[in-house]
């Protein structure tokens, strides 16, 4: 892969950037996103961020491959810590779990002031952001959800404003997205039957188990799940 040909997933984050922004895309690992967003004269300039020497290095070559060291900057470092306030409006984090997502927004809050945009792409558990952005004043505005190589995204995008806005059944939509549980796209139907086999899969497995306080508990938390999916998929056995 290379800057001018991104993946469907990473083309779909990009189209949230607004144009001109100064864009920070953590955990860039190739530099790809930044590149092409600002080769393509969406962001005006971008920072990657890596944690890992590999990746690192390889976001180098890319941005000197594409003759754009003069507007993007790769920086070594963890999370949000290659930034400062105030240095870019617009952070992309794509490709990591959605705990990993908001450990890394809820470790670099301090850094944040001045960015109006997230656009956070979590592999699983988008639940974790969802309730990070609801508790620290981000606006969910925008979600999409993609299937790319058999695999199922979620990109979620959000403002600073009132948290609270999208919301109506807050339970339910921290769980499936109060934009996506609308929608009710073919992907979505397909992601959440599957999760739905698998949490009947877990509770019949359960069953052979010891009983005890803890598996009675985890039990009452994955038939709320079943419950919740079930009524939005309106998928009753």
């Amino acid at each position: 892969m290379n800057a001018e040909k991104l993946s469907k997933r990473l083309e779909t984050v990009v189209s949230f950037i607004p144009e001109g922004s100064r864009i920070a895309d953590i955990g860039s690992d190739h530099a790809y996103l930044p590149c092409y967003a600002v080769d393509k004269g969406i962001a005006a300039s971008g920072i990657a961020g890596e944690v890992a020497e590999g990746p690192y290095q390889s976001a180098v070559k890319q941005v000197k491959y594409s003759q754009l060291e003069d507007v993007i900057t790769v920086r070594k470092g963890d999370g949000l810590e290659v930034i400062s306030p105030n240095e870019t409006d617009c952070i992309t984090i794509a490709g990591m779990g959605g705990a990993l997502i908001a450990s890394i927004l809820e470790k670099g809050k301090d850094k944040l002031e001045g960015v109006s945009r997230l656009i956070l792409q979590p592999n699983v558990a988008a639940i974790a952001i969802r309730k990070w952005l609801l508790e620290n004043g981000w606006e969910l505005k925008a979600e999409r959800i993609l299937e790319e190589d058999h695999k199922i995204y979620e990109v979620l995008v959000a403002d600073k404003g009132n948290p609270e806005t999208p919301y109506e059944q807050l339970e339910t939509e921290l769980l499936l997205g109060p934009f996506l549980s609308k929608e009710k796209s073919s992907v979505f139907k397909t992601k959440w039957g599957q999760e739905l086999k698998q949490w009947r899969n877990i509770l019949e497995n359960m069953k052979q188990a010891d009983d005890s306080s803890e598996l009675r508990e985890r039990k009452a938390e994955i038939v709320k799940k079943i419950e919740i999916v079930e009524e939005v998929l309106d998928e009753k056995r």
